[in-house]
């Protein structure tokens, strides 16, 4: 008659660790997108170093760098599943500070970006990286 396994899809929670791992990959992939033009072009970090300038960001020159390398090394991190939790931890920092300092004045739509990025860093720092990942296989080698 009424079965709830059907009407809640609790079967699809045995796949929660291809989810994460799909997560990953597109976070990572997007993160790893949006900074490498600023890692091969001096132009365009310069650019970006204006932008935090006029946002009011102290130390510009440093804070550009920081940020564009934290969120392309965290990425790679998201990607690969090593380190997740701290990766999510600094990526839930660099976006909250993002909103802050750039997004506050902002519309809900230009916040949307980052405060996606914040929601799902949040869930790998806690959720951590699921059984497809080097933080998976590294906890299992400490296991044996």
């Amino acid at each position: 008659m009424f079965n709830s396994r059907v009407l809640l899809l609790t079967g699809l929670g045995r796949h929660g660790d291809l989810s994460l791992l799909a997560l990953r990959l597109l976070t990572g992939s997007f993160l790893m997108w949006e900074t490498q033009d600023n890692i091969l072009s001096a132009e365009r970090m310069a650019e970006f170093e204006g932008f935090l300038r006029h946002f009011g960001f102290m130390w510009p020159e440093i804070m550009a760098p920081l940020s564009v390398y934290a969120q392309f090394i965290c990425g790679a991190l998201f990607i690969l599943g090593l380190l997740t939790r701290w990766a999510g931890w600094v990526m839930v920092f660099n976006f909250v500070v993002a909103i802050v300092m750039v997004h506050w004045g902002q519309d809900f739509r230009g916040w949307w970006e980052a405060i996606v990025l914040v929601f799902i860093a949040l869930h790998f720092a806690v959720q951590g990286p699921g059984r497809w990942s080097l933080d998976a296989a590294l906890a299992g080698r400490r296991r044996a």
